[in-house]
């Protein structure tokens, strides 16, 4: 079978296996979690087969023109370097072990089988982005990303707040997606195709007129995709759907789509030096601030969201200094612990019964409830965290190495400015990550006061995904050495520079954090055994519930989560309430986008209602008239209509008379 046969099926197969679990779901249960689980892992091994042949070397081309267009044709084409290989090998594992995984989260969900079918389609068109060759085709992967975001953020549907952030994500990513169909045509028009090959090489002849206009514009739907600033608001609330799909978003699909597209056409932006400096601040203002909102997070979800909307600020920072290499080296890296971080983070929910590290700070001995998911968490937040040798030590290294490199004037793929905001704001964050992810561990596994419940051992189908993840976790930083091939020849070593700033900057966020953790956890009063606990905003009526439920002493026994057991207001003082909120963006948004469409919207309705409808009222006035006194002379009297036929035939005969009188 040929090399490009194997990649036609690759996207393929998710692809029949999305319908045929829409198909059969519903009627032959039994069937469900094979059609869910075989096809993403034959994917994977297809994956893994193009990208053993491809080999890092020669790009892999094939195209095929799917209908004639009269001017710009549109081909089914596919475009598979290094890149595009090991990308696809990233979705494969990762669509893989959330199939596996949500096999026993979600086992007696009643709509896993539209749920898993979703998770497949989602996986096909995310490899259609990948592979793709044609922008056109691309973009029917990026769309149908889209909307398979909005069906499974909104699993949940019955709760308003899984409602409401999937219409939040689906029009804050159309947002930016509006522009960046504008932005594909304008990149069309100057180059003449929509073929990748093509289009490159209209850049590489300089035959691209408007170059800064159509990277601002493309940039536009890649904030509102990989959630940038300032689109990226959609991300935190997108929690609210099922844990491994917050995996599957965060670390391979949908977020990674908008990075891995830059690195693809990344000399269309570097022909624009303003377009790749706004990318600089894009990325240093999200890597930073994410960092900062993350530090203040309660819910565990919340604080891996914001995580991923920093990494996503690194990776976009490596893509303004000019390196796709370091940027998807971090994408890479960066898809594998954050795959396992929301994975263990939903085994741990399910063991705690709660998102609230405050509530799970006052229980103690959860993590010998969940062993696996503790020591797997710990080689994910130290990957996170940016410690050696950890994975996340050398992507990381490589995006600060190249925004130095930059800096410095040692190389001029970038505008210097570009390199020095990338490496401050790099290192800025370099500290806060490694205090969150502190924060995270010493709330989640550290916690005093009640003995944590106790639901029963997790499926094993759930915790062996875990120990496959943390593998590539630890290990894929080492393979730095043999990348290059695969990255156009680029140097992935560690600079001795940023490697002793960025790490001597981690410990210093982490030993920072402990010590608050220390300070305030031993001002938060203690917790009496037996007490059910409780987060400080809970409603009193379930906070009761769980109390009988668990059969507390008595429903006085609960001990409500205090926010003084939170280092990370310690840390971040009066910004705390700020960042806790996203530094209030979404009322930012709210004034200047919700309010005047609202205002639009009832404006429209009035004109609707005492303008239009009143010339309809009026227009039907004359002849409601009309039929009523019509109507008052339909009496049903048999002498009143000969009378009134009699009266007639007179005033007949007489107009006659006269008229020939007359005459």
């Amino acid at each position: 079978m040929t090399t490009t046969t194997l990649a036609v099926l690759v996207p393929l197969l998710p692809f029949l296996g999305a319908a045929a679990g829409l198909l059969l779901g519903r009627t032959v249960p039994g069937y469900v979690r094979p059609l869910a689980v075989l096809p993403s892992l034959t994917s994977l091994v297809l994956a893994v087969l193009v990208a053993v042949r491809q080999g890092g070397g020669q790009a892999i081309n094939a195209a095929t023109e799917l209908t004639p267009t009269g001017s710009v044709p549109i081909e089914l084409a596919l475009h598979i370097d290094g890149f595009a290989a090991l990308v696809a090998v990233l979705v494969g594992v990762v669509a893989s072990c959330v199939q596996i995984y949500s096999t026993g989260y979600l086992r007696d969900d009643p709509r896993y089988p539209s749920y898993a079918a979703l998770i497949s389609l989602f996986t096909s068109a995310m490899l259609l982005v990948v592979y793709s060759g044609d922008l056109i085709v691309l973009l029917v992967g990026w769309e149908v990303m889209g909307i398979c975001s909005y069906f499974l953020v909104g699993h949940y549907w019955e709760t308003p707040e899984a409602r409401a952030a999937s219409i939040k994500a689906f029009l804050v990513t159309k947002l930016g997606d509006v522009p960046f169909l504008i932005g594909l045509f304008a990149l069309a028009t100057d180059a003449g195709s929509f073929r990748i090959t093509t289009v490159l090489g209209t850049v590489a002849s300089g035959g691209l007129h408007h170059p800064t206009l159509i990277a601002l514009l493309l940039l536009a739907g890649v904030a509102g995709k990989s959630a940038l600033f300032p689109l990226h608001t959609w991300l935190p609330d997108a929690m609210a759907g099922p844990t491994p799909v917050s995996a599957l978003i965060h670390a391979a699909t949908m977020v990674a789509a908008g990075i891995y597209f830059v690195a693809r056409l990344l000399p269309v932006f570097q022909a624009s030096s303003a377009a790749m400096v706004v990318l600089a601040v894009m990325a240093a203002v999200t890597m930073a601030g994410s960092a900062l909102a993350a530090l203040a997070q309660d819910d565990i979800k919340r604080v891996l969201a914001y995580s991923t909307i920093g990494q996503l600020g690194y990776m976009a920072g490596a893509l303004a200094v000019g390196d796709r290499g370091a940027a998807v080296f971090h994408l890479l890296s960066h898809g594998a612990f954050k795959a396992l971080l929301f994975l263990a983070a939903g085994v741990i929910i399910h063991a705690s019964g709660t998102n609230s590290l405050a509530v799970m700070s006052r229980m103690t001995g959860l993590r010998s409830r969940v062993p696996d998911a503790y020591w797997t968490m710990t080689v994910a937040l130290l990957a996170l965290a940016a410690i050696p040798p950890f994975s996340g030590f050398f992507s990381k290294e490589a995006v600060l190495g190249a925004a130095e490199h930059v800096a410095t004037g040692h190389t001029g793929h970038a505008p210097g400015s570009a390199g020095w905001i990338v490496l401050v704001a790099g290192l800025v964050t370099a500290v806060l990550t490694a205090a969150y992810a502190t924060r995270l561990w010493l709330l989640a596994f550290h916690g005093r006061g009640v003995k944590a419940p106790d639901h029963g051992k997790e499926p094993r189908s759930m915790t062996v995904v875990l120990w496959v993840l943390a593998v590539p976790s630890l290990a894929f930083g080492l393979a730095y050495g043999r990348l290059p091939d695969w990255f156009d020849g680029r140097d992935l070593t560690p600079v001795l520079t940023t490697s002793v700033l960025g790490t001597g900057l981690a410990l210093v966020g982490g030993i920072v954090t402990y010590g608050a953790w220390r300070h305030t956890t031993a001002l938060a009063p203690r917790v009496p055994m037996g007490a059910v606990v409780a987060h400080p905003d809970a409603e009193p009526a379930r906070v009761e519930a769980e109390a009988i439920a668990s059969h507390a002493p008595t429903f006085g026994d609960v001990a409500y989560a205090s926010d003084p057991a939170d280092p990370g207001r310690l840390l971040l003082g009066p910004l705390h309430r700020h960042a806790a909120v996203g530094f209030h963006l979404d009322a930012v948004y709210h004034v200047l986008f919700v309010r005047p469409v609202q205002a639009g919207a009832a404006l429209v309705r009035f004109l609707d209602r005492e303008v239009v409808d009143t010339y309809v009222r009026g227009a039907a006035a004359l002849p409601r008239l009309l039929g009523a006194a019509v109507r008052r002379a339909q009496t049903g009297n048999v002498q009143t209509y000969v009378s009134a036929l009699l009266a007639g035939t007179v005033v007949l005969v007489v107009a006659a008379l006269l008229v020939a009188t007359g005459a």
